[in-house]
């Protein structure tokens, strides 16, 4: 089998990884160009390119997938399939070139969780489980017919940077058996119910702003689902307040009072301890940063902040 491989970040490493460790032949990998990172704006590459430059494997670059010169080089590579994983979305210019068909790794298990963010999704909504699909590509994004999945369990504190290098690894193994389905010739899509299908669209800033009049449990599952990026938000006595991780959720009838305070308003913030009211119980917070500090764990940030019961965020 002669593969083109298609990935940039780390996620589709050990995907990478495991097939150059098989017996078939990866002829080319394409990933993105170059482009400049952080403050300096140093040129860096993608982690996939790293590989292709240590194992000497032809690379690809394309800054526009339709650009006929690409479509060309790529077709006279006489590819039998192309394995997509982290990559753009191809257009059927390209996805048709290959004798068998081009195939994607998503994190999720499809129908459910269509889109660019499903691992943060997930544990958002509160699942007990995710996992990884393959699918044959077609012009609608996430929507080809499903070859193999593989579930993997979320626990009740995983945030989205623990759960994350999870899929990846299981992903490996499912598309070596991918590729080995379609080498002999036993790739039998499975078209997907659109009826059970949920969105995972990207997730931007104004999308991360915690709502305390929510449930602490839904609170909860949000913050984690974010974590660590793209970080879900809070307002301190103006200022941004960043959470990471939550902890020692409890009812309201735990700390017998009467009546809760307003959502938001913390009812404990001593020691160990910063606990804010939720819509229906309290949360407890356990890793923040404060706009221009450091992230650090609540004792920490207590010890140096001036925070007291009856303070609000907002």
């Amino acid at each position: 089998m002669r593969i083109v491989f298609m990935g940039s970040p780390e996620f589709a490493i050990p995907s990478l990884e495991r097939l150059l460790e098989s017996h078939y032949s990866v002829v080319s990998i394409v990933t993105v160009p170059d482009k400049p990172q952080g403050r300096g704006q140093r040129v860096e590459h993608s982690p996939i390119k790293t590989i292709a430059l240590q194992k000497s494997i032809p690379l690809l670059q394309p800054a526009d997938l339709r650009d006929p010169e690409f479509i060309a080089r790529l077709t006279a590579l006489r590819p039998d399939v192309f394995v997509v994983v982290a990559f753009r979305i191809l257009p059927s210019a390209l996805f048709s070139i290959p004798t068998h068909g081009s195939f994607n790794l998503h994190a999720s298990l499809l129908p459910k969780y269509r889109g660019p963010a499903p691992i943060n999704w997930a544990i958002i909504n509160g699942e007990s489980e995710t996992g990884v699909t393959t699918f044959f590509l077609r012009e609608q994004v996430d929507t080809g017919s499903v070859i193999l999945q593989a579930r993997v369990r979320i626990g009740e504190d995983e945030t989205a940077g623990e759960l994350h290098d999870k899929p990846p690894r299981v992903g490996a193994e499912i598309v070596f058996q991918t590729v080995r389905l379609i080498e002999l010739g036993k790739a039998q899509g499975r078209e997907q119910d659109n009826s059970q299908a949920t969105r995972a669209p990207k997730i931007f800033k104004n999308d991360c702003r915690i709502d305390w009049t929510a449930p602490a449990s839904r609170i909860h599952d949000f913050i984690r689902g974010l974590s660590p990026t793209p970080c879900a938000w809070t307002m301190q006595a103006e200022k941004v307040m960043r959470i990471y991780r939550t902890i020692g959720i409890a009812s309201p009838n735990s700390r017998d009072r009467t009546a809760s305070p307003p959502p938001g308003t913390v009812v404990t913030a001593g020691g160990n301890e910063l606990i804010v009211q939720a819509g229906e119980g309290v949360i407890g917070v356990a890793e923040l940063q404060q706009e221009g500090r450091k992230r650090m764990s609540a004792a920490e940030f207590l010890r140096g902040y001036r925070l007291n019961p009856g303070d609000s965020f907002v």
